[in-house]
């Protein structure tokens, strides 16, 4: 009876180290297997970075991006040098100005009755519905001429004379009130807003630039 039970406890002992060892080497292998599969997931990070620089080349045109500032297509005026007038030389040609605007006003006041046109002491005012009034007057101490528009706010003019070059005779250009700011014309602005010419070149000696050449 000793043989057999003896031979049982051997055959257990050798069947509970054979599980044993199983379990051991088991073991290891599903580490193994846990590390080889993760590297696998490394595989998605490129395509995350890829989205990232994508996203990246869209800034530009993101909302909070500042939109591109327009072309500028308005036309810009080159204004000349204003002209080196002497005080009389002023008055002439400020003087001969304000009376032709003030005959074309008064002209244009006989066609229409809501139309008042009013002179004192170099001040014009030409009230022009439905646009408003019109405030034109010299100012000597400057040399210029002030509009102050309803339509167009408030401008300063300077006398300049175009025409003269280094091969044209001195005395030979003809002059007009301009803004220096845009070279826009006097003239030009009373035309557009109030319907009235004041053509400067009917009376071309008022607004040619007194020449320097000796009288013979």
């Amino acid at each position: 009876m000793a043989v057999p039970m003896t031979s049982r406890i051997l055959r257990l002992g050798a069947r509970t180290t054979s599980r044993s060892l199983t379990r051991r080497y088991q073991t290891p292998s599903f580490v193994i297997s846990t590390q080889t599969s993760a590297p696998r997931a490394s595989h998605f990070a490129p395509a995350v970075r890829c989205f990232s620089v994508f996203s990246g080349s869209r800034a530009g045109i993101m909302p909070h991006t500042e939109e591109p500032e327009a072309p500028d297509l308005e036309p810009h005026h080159e204004a000349g040098a204003h002209a080196d007038l002497s005080d009389e030389e002023y008055h002439l040609h400020a003087d001969r100005y304000m009376e032709t605007l003030q005959e074309k006003a008064e002209e244009l006041q006989e066609g229409r009755e809501d139309v008042e046109v009013d002179h004192a002491a170099g001040v014009l005012s030409i009230t022009l519905p439905p646009n408003g009034t019109y405030i034109v007057n010299k100012q000597p101490t400057n040399k210029q001429i002030w509009l102050s528009s309803p339509l167009s706010g408030p401008k300063r003019y300077d006398w300049v004379v175009s025409g003269e070059s280094m091969h044209q005779k001195e005395g030979g250009g003809v002059g007009d009130w301009v803004y220096m700011r845009d070279g826009t014309r006097l003239s030009a602005l009373l035309r557009k807003e109030i319907g009235v010419s004041v053509d400067l070149s009917e009376d071309g000696d008022a607004t040619k630039r007194p020449s320097l050449d000796p009288v013979e």
